[in-house]
């Protein structure tokens, strides 16, 4: 089975608005101490994972963006 960085990245992100909400609402200093320490080692954990990911694609850099390709520049000089 594939293993997907997603559910890494979700679980990061939940957990760093919670230590910003808590150290907005002024929890104790333990809680969001431990929890920051947690959320720094869920970093490191999701951009490992995220790195790792065997995610391969065709696409080139003449391909641009799917939605706005370039159109070719055509200069005309006078």
């Amino acid at each position: 089975m594939k293993s997907s960085p997603f559910p890494y990245i979700i679980i990061t992100t939940l957990l760093l608005i919670t230590v910003t909400i808590m150290a907005s609402l002024n929890f104790s200093f333990t809680w969001v101490f431990y929890l920051t320490v947690i959320g720094q080692i869920a970093v490191v954990l999701m951009v490992y994972k995220t790195l790792k990911d065997k995610y391969t694609t065709n696409k080139t850099f003449e391909h641009y963006y799917e939605d706005r390709p370039i159109e070719p520049f055509n200069y005309e000089s006078e």
